[in-house]
């Protein structure tokens, strides 16, 4: 007999939403998380925590990856505790959407039929979707309300459709600095939209509405207004008394039996002691990642390579997020009292967003898929701004008091702005998750082995959008304004790995997130993506795994 109709593995937006829809339905439900329980008590705004230390995330001494990038005709794979490089983003209950800073998008109707409506791009595997944004829009809709996403509808030429007129909750308090990109935009001749965000505005529930301290991406909510899967989902998950989370679990295997299917999940409990538990179904929400990397290491009698390995697309057509960032500062002495007290303002969001260009039509570049830019000020770090001052106009370090003169003037004297975009990073035949072959965690465990190969598109349209977030930001008075647009990826970002699709041997799962050939398996982050959009994944993940739910219910 089963101990629990579903067993999930990882408890972020993918996992926690699983949770969430499952317990709701009457079924018991476990959620194996390998790090620690943390509640808003927890999350105190400590800068070191949050940037300086691994509270969130692994040590990378003892928990590492392996990026490989290409180096002549060949790739060299260098462990992440040397370069300091992390794709840990949010090992604990909820996981890296904790620290999301709420940029919620819809992807729109295009994104699902990108080789339909853009044509093939050499050397990427664009495909289309197996699923339309119809089939997905009801759930985005019940995300609003269940979530909580808190803004204002305005109608613009790239507005998705949707079932509801508005957004359930108000915008959260704005920034003076909105305004000015209003104006900014209007000059310019371009739409200057409200920015949805998972972030409450008013209280829900047991969830306070935000308190408005100035930190908020990368750092815990001490008010339980944003919108991670901890607070939103899985506190009521657990009040039903139907879900048991088991911090500090850490699933090394899932065992499957002669048949092929998945038998019971493996892992170690937080004394390191090996323990086995059974299900009727599983579903796997580890991060594209890591997901990868444990069917890989799933071996059984039917899955020698891996679990859905049959045909070598496990930890395939890995995406990041692309696109590139426009920065200025505001210098309070060129700008008046009135104008340089706005500036100042610590607390509420810009909360601004262009669409403009989702679509980019233009001579020289011709028509293909563009992207969405974000405007966001710095929350007030003083060790981010200490890293950002720390080298000299000519990449030399500063030392002793001229970096402390430097420091003081980057915090009394101006303030700086940033204009983030986001566009397709295309999957490739070179983006990819394997296994270590050398390297081992603290467990003896074959790390992840990640390979990067981003396309040259990537770089074109990121720099398209860059340039006009940099027009914006100069029409507005920014100073020093510059333009950056780099082929590494974000590592907060990254989805593929274990495409869906209704060819197995072109992908991982079927429509509906089940893995191919194992009928009692399903994975719920945001592995399943053949694309990510031009915008931030979250929205997108929780609604699919809502949906995902939905199928579970109704084969259990």
């Amino acid at each position: 007999m089963s101990d629990f109709d579903v067993i999930i593995i990882g408890s972020g937006a993918g996992g926690g939403a699983v949770a969430w829809r499952l317990t709701r339905a009457g079924k018991r439900v476990l959620v194996l998380e390998k790090g620690p329980w943390f509640t808003e008590a927890d999350f105190f705004k400590d800068e070191l925590a949050c940037c300086r230390r691994s509270v969130y995330t692994p040590d990378l001494r003892q928990e590492r990856h392996v990026v490989e990038e290409r180096e002549g005709r060949g790739w060299v794979g260098t462990p992440t505790n040397e370069s300091g490089w992390d794709f840990w983003n949010g090992n604990l209950v909820g996981g890296s959407s904790n620290f999301m800073s709420g940029f919620f998008h819809r992807l729109k109707p295009m994104d699902f039929r990108l080789r339909s409506e853009f044509g093939p791009i050499k050397g990427a595997n664009v495909v289309d979707w197996p699923i339309s944004y119809a089939d997905l829009e009801p759930y985005y809709t019940e995300v609003e309300s269940v979530v909580g996403v808190s803004g204002r509808v305005l109608a613009h030429p790239f507005q998705e459709p949707r079932s509801t007129p508005d957004f359930p909750y108000p915008p959260t308090a704005e920034h003076p600095l909105a305004g000015w990109i209003d104006s900014a935009c209007a000059k310019l001749g371009y739409r200057s939209l409200p920015m949805p965000r998972a972030i409450l505005s008013i209280p829900k529930g047991g969830r306070r509405a935000c308190e408005y301290a100035g930190y908020c991406g990368n750092y815990g909510c001490a008010s339980g207004a944003k919108g991670s899967a901890r607070a939103a989902l899985l506190n009521d998950a657990v009040a039903t008394g139907r879900c048991e989370i088991r911090p500090h679990s850490q699933v090394f295997r899932l065992a499957s039996d002669g048949k092929g299917q998945v038998a019971a999940v493996e892992y170690f409990d937080a004394q390191g002691t090996k323990r086995r538990v059974s299900g009727k179904i599983y579903v796997v929400a580890c991060q594209a990642i890591e997901t990868a990397r444990l069917l890989l290491s799933s071996v059984g009698p039917r899955h020698p390579h891996g679990l859905g390995n049959r045909y070598g697309q496990v930890g395939r057509n890995v995406v990041f997020s692309a696109g590139g960032i426009s920065h200025g500062r505001f210098k309070y002495a060129d700008l008046g009292p009135e104008r340089a007290a706005e500036v100042r303002v610590v607390g509420p969001f810009i909360n601004r967003t262009l669409h403009d260009w989702y679509v980019i039509d233009d001579p020289k570049l011709g028509h293909m898929k563009g992207g969405v830019l974000d405007f966001l000020m710095g929350h007030p770090n003083v060790v981010s701004r200490a890293t950002a001052e720390r080298r000299d106009e000519n990449g030399k370090l500063v030392w002793g008091s001229a970096f402390k003169r430097r420091l003081e003037a980057a915090i009394r004297d101006e303030r700086g702005i940033d204009c983030e975009t986001f566009c397709d990073w295309l999957p490739t035949d070179n983006g990819l998750v394997g296994l270590s072959g050398s390297v081992k965690d603290k467990w003896g465990r074959p790390v992840a082995r990640i390979r990067l190969s981003p396309h040259p598109h990537d770089l074109v349209v990121g720099r398209y959008l860059a340039e006009r977030g940099a027009r914006v930001l100069r029409e507005m008075g920014a100073q020093d304004v510059t333009v950056g647009v780099s082929a590494a990826p974000p590592s907060n970002l990254v989805a593929g790995g274990c495409r869906f699709g209704s060819d197995p041997k072109h992908s991982v799962l079927d429509p509906d997130c089940r893995m191919h050939g194992v009928d009692n398996l399903f994975v719920a982050d945001a592995s399943f993506m053949p694309s990510g959009g031009s915008v931030p994944y979250t929205w997108t993940i929780y609604a699919n795994a809502l949906r995902v739910g939905d199928r579970i219910a109704a084969q259990l």
